[in-house]
């Protein structure tokens, strides 16, 4: 059939967030990937932490997949796209299975993926066959492929996991209890992969488990219908946009970064952390990360405040997203530490403590459009500024956060993505 593509592929999901989703993802990619074979990762639902492994596990960049923050026909284009240059396909899930108001087994029968339940079984035995047979029986029509066991302690324990499984449910195989396979994590998740400098080695470590305990065989090929991918207008062609990259402002959808590319701007990557000055631009981008575990280095670069206080006083547009925002605050201080000074752009301070301070999808409408995103954030801020405007959550959760503009910057603890509605994003970076 014209106009159809197919590939073998398969959604990675699980009872809860915890269970070992990504660790079970990356060994897929590594190992298939080491096989020779071109593996194309997903992540679905808004994340930046998992999907910076899974990059690297993998060998190409991960894209997100939502039927809300994205939309349904960016997540068709995108795997069609995938499924022509791609031997496998994998799509790691988000939460539990059936977790949010649009879950990973909406997307899984939404596209006809069939699914892999990674299950903790560290802690259990027999009673794993029955969380296994739940996942599988709850929805009809959701195709569970097999199930796999996380953190094991060894091959008994894995035979008595096996044999709880009813016979049309597929034992996949296990990966061991190994604090070698382990993924740091801290309060947003997993550590970002361009911080460990050990991540490859455990990456052929999670692979070479599961090539002992688990099988290798490519998954069912799946029929991915031809579609079209979004019309960028050409809107910023010929503008300069500086975009800061480091360990404290890494968070960037590699969606984002192609859109702007594709309305013609030119991207020039410079790093606060490393020194770097503001590049002669005609717009800025500060993405969110982790300005609070760099406090004393941000906090004497007087002259890049200065800097982008002049950019913003010129009328130049500058985007500061969540821990961009922060880092324009009077202040920052991390826990119950000393506060240290910031960019002076924002009226306020903020402080990041372990209780969460924001999460959930958000929609913003602002003066250039609606735009969808998401907040998840240890931050509580006091800003003194008055909000331009106030994001939504289309699953009516408290999650509200507030926009702030002063002349061309935009500001708050919203990631947006951008593709979800891409002139009024690129708006964000025009005068």
């Amino acid at each position: 059939m014209s106009g159809v593509r197919h590939v073998p592929a398969l959604l990675v999901s699980a009872p809860a967030s915890g269970q070992g989703k990504t660790s079970f993802t990356a060994a897929l990619a590594r190992a298939h990937a080491r096989r020779g074979r071109r593996v194309r990762v997903f992540k679905t639902g808004p994340d930046f932490l998992d999907p910076m492994v899974l990059a690297r596990a993998s060998g190409a960049a991960v894209y997100q997949l939502d039927l809300w923050m994205t939309g349904e026909d960016d997540a068709r284009a995108r795997l069609y796209d995938a499924a022509g240059e791609a031997d496998l396909i994998l799509v790691e899930g988000v939460m539990g299975l059936f977790d949010g108001g649009t879950s990973s087994a909406d997307l899984a029968q939404r596209f006809g993926l069939p699914v892999l339940a990674v299950i903790d079984g560290s802690a259990m035995a027999q009673t794993f066959g029955a969380v296994a047979t739940g996942l599988a029986r709850y929805r009809d029509g959701l195709r569970v492929h097999g199930v796999a066991a996380n953190r094991i302690g060894g091959s008994y324990h894995a035979q008595l996991l096996a044999g709880s499984l009813p016979a049309d449910l597929h034992w996949f195989g296990a990966l061991p209890r190994d604090p070698a396979l382990a993924l740091p994590e801290r309060h947003l998740g997993l550590v970002a992969a361009g911080e460990l400098a050990e991540l490859d080695g455990r990456l052929d470590a999670l692979a070479d488990a599961l090539e002992a305990h688990a099988e290798l065989a490519l998954p069912p090929a799946v029929a991915f219908a031809e579609a079209t991918g979004l019309e960028v207008p050409r809107l910023l062609a010929g503008r300069r946009i500086a975009v800061a990259r480091d360990d404290a402002f890494c968070f960037l959808y590699p969606a984002n970064v192609d859109l702007l590319e594709r309305a013609g701007a030119t991207l020039q990557w410079f790093s606060p952390l490393a020194g770097d000055a503001l590049p002669d631009c005609d717009a800025a981008w500060l993405p969110g990360g982790y300005p609070e575990l760099h406090l004393p280095r941000l906090s004497g670069r007087a002259d890049l405040h200065a800097a982008l206080r002049a950019h913003v006083d010129a009328g130049k547009p500058l985007l500061a997203e969540c821990g961009g925002m922060l880092s324009l605050l009077d202040a920052l201080a991390a826990s119950e530490g000393d506060a240290y000074a910031m960019a002076g752009l924002l009226r306020g301070w903020a402080v990041v403590r372990e209780r969460l301070g924001g999460l959930g999808m958000q929609s913003a409408a602002l003066p250039e459009g609606m735009l969808r995103g998401h907040t998840f954030h240890y931050a509580h801020a006091d800003i003194a500024e008055p909000p331009l405007a106030h994001a939504t959550n289309p699953d009516g959760g408290p999650a509200r956060e507030a926009i702030y503009r002063r002349e061309r910057l935009t500001a708050s603890f919203v990631h947006f993505y951008f593709p979800s509605a891409p002139e009024a994003a690129l708006r964000l970076f025009l005068p």
